[in-house]
């Protein structure tokens, strides 16, 4: 039977990376697994030696704001260093995976004249944990996987979807690209010229196509079950060799998801200055369609 533990939010500085970009484990003082915590943004469930992390914001189809996004890089950082976990699931509380960034945290920040730069250096710690990890990651999603939820879910080694899930890159939407290392993901996945369409025109990709096109290696009614099985049946493998060969293909690409990410972040922190940005978040609020001036 799976133990359901609590994840309690820390600071995003408690799990970082060296500038090799190993991974520096969190201290004894400051593990994420909470068995007293009160109910946290972050759920996290052992079964055997297989990990189960939930996004717990469904009101907000979980949304990452900076609790969210604290505990979350805290659990990916423990479950990838900890060698009795052979695999990890990913999934999200409700009816979504999840909707990206908050964007109120953002427009907040923005009129704070915060540098957005380090906001983005924060998320680009999940991408990163899950892409060095030496054990296989899956992607339970059910609902909508947008923006940075997209792209972290595009992260996972594997993606079981359910038949009501979509994957959606709508950056573009509100004046942004992606900056997760979609434009990274989308081109090996899909080709460049599918990459292109769903990225300029942000358009949603439905469960049945995301596993005609390979973005989805399973479709299942109940996702987070299917996820979990696929789980356990790579944990029983052989840790050194699954590690090797997710190693090898991850780094079979010859520019790397690290200039992936770096030029996503320049061209990223440029575009939340824009009055473009602040038209499509305007728009969204409001729902209506934005009227964007190239500014």
């Amino acid at each position: 039977m799976a133990e359901r533990l609590l994840v309690s939010p820390v600071p995003l500085m408690a799990c970082a990376y060296s500038d090799d970009r190993d991974l520096i484990v969190p201290k004894a003082d400051q593990l994420v697994l909470d068995f007293e915590g009160m109910e946290s943004v972050l759920l996290a469930e052992r079964e055997g030696s297989v990990a189960t992390l939930t996004m717990n914001r469904p009101q907000t189809k979980n949304a990452l704001d900076p609790e969210l996004l604290f505990a979350l890089a805290k659990g990916l950082a423990e479950v990838a260093a900890d060698r009795s976990v052979r695999a990890v699931v990913l999934t999200g509380a409700g009816d979504a995976f999840c909707s990206g960034a908050d964007l109120k945290g953002a427009l907040s920040d923005l009129d704070s004249g915060a540098d957005l730069g380090p906001r983005i250096t924060q998320f680009h710690a999940l991408i990163r944990t899950i892409v060095h990890a030496p054990k296989p990651f899956i992607a339970a999603v059910r609902g909508p996987a947008v923006g940075f939820g997209a792209d972290l879910a595009l992260a996972c080694d594997l993606r079981v979807l359910s038949p009501d899930a979509y994957i959606q890159e709508k950056f573009v939407a509100i004046g942004l690209m992606p900056d997760g290392g979609g434009s990274f993901w989308l081109p090996r996945l899909v080709g460049i010229g599918r990459a292109l369409e769903y990225l300029l025109l942000g358009t949603r990709i439905d469960a049945p196509l995301a596993l005609s096109l390979g973005l989805a290696n399973r479709v299942a009614a109940d996702e987070r079950a299917e996820a979990q099985a696929l789980a356990a049946t790579l944990a029983a493998g052989p840790p050194l060799a699954l590690a090797a060969i997710k190693g090898a293909v991850r780094e079979s690409a010859n520019a790397g998801i690290e200039a992936a990410l770096e030029r996503e972040k320049e061209g990223q922190t440029a575009l939340l200055g824009s009055m473009d940005f602040r038209e499509g978040v305007a728009s969204w609020s409001a729902k209506r369609s934005p009227t964007f001036v190239g500014k």
